[in-house]
Formats: C-alpha cells, structure tokens, sequence
C-alpha cells in the first residue's frame, strides 16, 4: 500500500502575481526576459522562495533564496544578459520507522529563479553565500561609472 500526501501552497497564487507585477515593473515582457520567465515555470514545490530586500545606506540589493538541504555543489548562479539566474537540482531522501511503518520521503527535481539586474553589473561585483539553508546574493544597484551626471550648459 503506498500513501500519497498532496501539499498545498496557499502561497503559489501570490507567488505568481508578484512575479507578474515584478516583470511587468522590470521589463519582463522583453524577448530577453520571456525565455526566462519560461524557465521559471517550475512545478511551485520545486520553485525556492526568494526575498529581495534594497539596502539604501549601502546602494546595494540583498536577494535571498530558501533552498533548504542543498549544498552549495548542488547551485548554479549564472549572470546572462543583464539576468542572474539561480538554479540547481534538489536530490533529497530520507527513511524513517514510524509506528510500525517504513516511511520514505523524496524530493527530486530541477529549479530555476531569475532576476534581472541593473546595467553594468560585473560579475566580480556579486557576492553569494549559502549558510544553513539560505542562499544569499548581493550586488550593487547602480555602478559609479553609471550614476547620473550634471552636464553644464555652455
């Protein structure tokens, strides 16, 4: 006999109209940005939660994502047309004896989470680390060579 237990994510609806709304503020609807956006059709328990946090004090942007269990050989982060990718493969198991009952639990799959970053962004100027199951991404929002200058009128 095999038990089958569905989780519900009441959350995947807000998931979903962040997402929408963040694209639509950011561009999303480019060309550049849709064949992400595909990628990132991920079944919603392979999909991490991502929290971006701006830092004003700093000018930096704090992008954190949940991946509980994973190390960081299992991470990819790539940067590709002004995109930061963050995508990896969950491979968890785990067994245990419950009351009589062989209970295993597997979570297999691929995920994938895009942003996109500011103009000029270096690949040297993203710092990353993964601490106790959360992995967080910093960059700066603009770069010096990229702030606006005042040009005298002659």
């Amino acid at each position: 006999m095999s038990l089958s237990r569905v989780i519900y994510d009441p959350f995947s609806e807000f998931d979903r109209l962040f997402d929408e709304a963040f694209n639509a503020r950011t561009g999303g609807g480019t060309n550049g940005n849709r064949q992400v956006a595909e990628r990132d059709n991920a079944p919603k328990s392979m999909r991490p939660r991502m929290d971006v946090h701006e830092d004003a004090q700093s000018n930096t942007v704090l992008a954190t994502f949940e991946l509980p269990g994973l190390k960081k050989e299992d991470v990819n982060i790539d940067v590709h047309n002004n995109m930061l990718t963050v995508s990896g493969e969950s491979k968890l198991s785990s067994e245990r004896d419950e009351n009589g009952y062989a209970v295993r639990e597997r979570r297999y799959g691929k995920f994938s989470r895009s942003i996109p970053l500011p103009q000029g962004i270096k690949g040297e100027d993203i710092k990353a680390s993964l601490e106790n199951g959360v992995l967080s991404v910093t960059f700066p929002k603009t770069t010096p060579e990229q702030a606006p200058k005042k040009i005298a009128i002659n």
